[in-house]
């Protein structure tokens, strides 16, 4: 399953490398394309929206409804 998120708190390189760390964790095959300007983090994953949120928000990110 594709799933789009909006992802509050991204500002540098570093918030890139936290958020698909997170996303690894959770799912080291899953495909993520992140645009820092917008914000947009785009996962490409097996695993469920919920728990792909949970683990961006555990990183410290606030990800909007």
């Amino acid at each position: 399953m594709q799933y789009t998120f909006t992802v509050q708190g991204m500002t540098c390189g570093h918030c890139e490398r936290a958020v698909v760390h997170a996303v690894r964790t959770l799912d080291n095959e899953a495909l993520i394309k992140v645009d820092l300007p917008t914000g947009q983090v785009v996962v490409e994953s097996e695993k469920s929206r919920d728990a792909i949120a949970n683990a961006i928000q555990e990183e410290g990110y606030k990800v909007a409804a």
